[in-house]
């Protein structure tokens, strides 16, 4: 089992191929679209705003063999904070389409007067609620805590695709599955115990 990190220039790589090593998974850096067809899982993440992100993917045509291998082929994707974003149809940062592998759109926090004090972006230790404990959750006795930084986030058009939710100022959704697609807001590499074993639960799933 080989898992695929790809590189298109504006995601954290070092720290979440770091983070894979660390708990004895195989892991490839992937720069190259050829390159897709010999990883058995991959791993999308992201740091920095939409349109950036997904204008580089298209620079490095990846769009198409990208969603090829995860709609066709039934590869496991996992996106991370931006990652999980671009999976999306659109996003209000910007003006590209996402990538469109889960029925939903990204819309900044937007806080009424009595939320004043919340500002963006949400940025720390945050707990996480599964709505169900499979895939990327498996223990309903733990409290799920998980390292954050955005300004924006996902909803979803399928209440079917919500796997967790968090709590900052009001409830969003910091974690969706749809099939083979996954995809969290927060930073599983750079949340210790809690990212080490939802990475392992995802280099363990199966569809």
């Amino acid at each position: 089992m080989k898992i695929g990190v790809v590189n298109y220039g504006i995601g954290n790589i070092g720290s979440v191929t770091n983070m894979l090593n660390y708990i004895g998974r195989n892991v490839e850096i992937i720069s190259n679209p050829d390159e897709l067809n010999r990883v058995d899982k991959l791993i999308l993440p992201g740091v920095g705003s939409f349109d950036k992100g997904m204008a580089e993917l298209n620079n490095r045509e990846f769009i198409e063999p990208l969603y090829n291998r995860v709609v066709h082929d039934s590869v496991p994707i996992l996106g991370i904070c931006l990652g999980m974003q671009m999976l999306m149809r659109s996003s209000e940062e910007g003006i590209l389409p996402g990538l469109g592998l889960i029925d939903g759109d990204t819309r900044k926090f937007v806080f009424t007067d009595k939320l004043e004090k919340y500002r963006t972006p949400h940025m720390g230790w945050n707990i996480v609620y599964p709505r169900y404990y499979k895939s990327l959750f498996n223990n309903q006795s733990e409290e799920y805590r998980f390292y954050f930084v955005h300004s924006y986030h996902v909803v979803c058009n399928n209440d079917a695709d919500i796997l967790a939710t968090a709590k900052y100022g009001y409830e969003f959704i910091c974690a969706v599955e749809h099939e083979n697609i996954f995809g969290v807001q927060f930073h599983p590499e750079k949340s210790h115990k809690f990212g080490m074993d939802l990475l392992r639960n995802f280099a363990d799933f199966k569809c």
